[in-house]
């Protein structure tokens, strides 16, 4: 049993989850952390799905100033009440997401803020690179929709890699904070600035 409580103690420092939660999850997994993590992201996601339609009107505005005061951040992300919004892990959450911004420059919240012209060019520009290379005709379309992923991943906050944990994305944190907070969270919007740069 004591072998139990370790792996539950790891699993919830691993995952934020509830100790219930992480012992239901290594019942399931047989013991296994990295199988129980699966389990929990999946329970998570499931959750998460529930909660997204819910409305977000309430929330925070938050403020980063990089070190040397080159590069500030204003975000606002958005949760249910009133009561989650002054929440200290919301809080904390929200401050992870400016760091993040800062660090990573990301363009747009998600794919689907990205205007169709925007996305067109880089197809234009993708192919004319693979042409240039010499790449068949037939693998064209495979080569710009890999390049199109990469360009998402890079632009889009929400696909992004966490800073703090390269495996898990902006959307994967988001979906556990909203698991374990209980309520839906949204990022609305933000503004990067950057000394020098329009």
């Amino acid at each position: 049993m004591a072998g139990n409580s370790t792996l539950v103690k790891e699993l919830r420092e691993k995952t934020g989850a509830g100790i219930m939660d992480c012992q239901n999850a290594l019942k399931e997994s047989g013991q296994d952390v990295e199988k129980a993590i699966e389990h929990l992201r999946k329970k998570g996601l499931a959750t998460a799905q529930k909660k997204a339609g819910r409305e977000t009107n309430e929330g925070t505005i938050s403020a980063y100033i990089h070190p040397g005061n080159r590069i500030g951040v204003l975000v606002e992300v958005n949760c249910e009440t009133d009561f989650v919004a002054r929440n200290e892990e919301f809080q904390a959450f929200v401050k992870d997401i400016a760091l993040q911004i800062a660090a990573s420059k990301p363009v747009y919240v998600k794919r689907e803020d990205i205007p169709a012209a925007v996305i067109e060019k880089e197809k234009v520009i993708y192919q004319a690179q693979a042409k240039e290379l010499g790449k068949p005709e037939a693998a064209l379309g495979k080569i710009v929709e890999g390049k199109l992923e990469r360009f998402y991943q890079e632009s889009c906050l929400l696909e992004q890699a966490y800073i703090r944990d390269a495996s898990v994305t902006i959307k994967d944190l988001l979906t556990q904070k909203i698991a374990k907070i209980g309520e839906n969270i949204a990022i609305r919007r933000f503004t990067r600035y950057q000394l020098g740069l329009e």
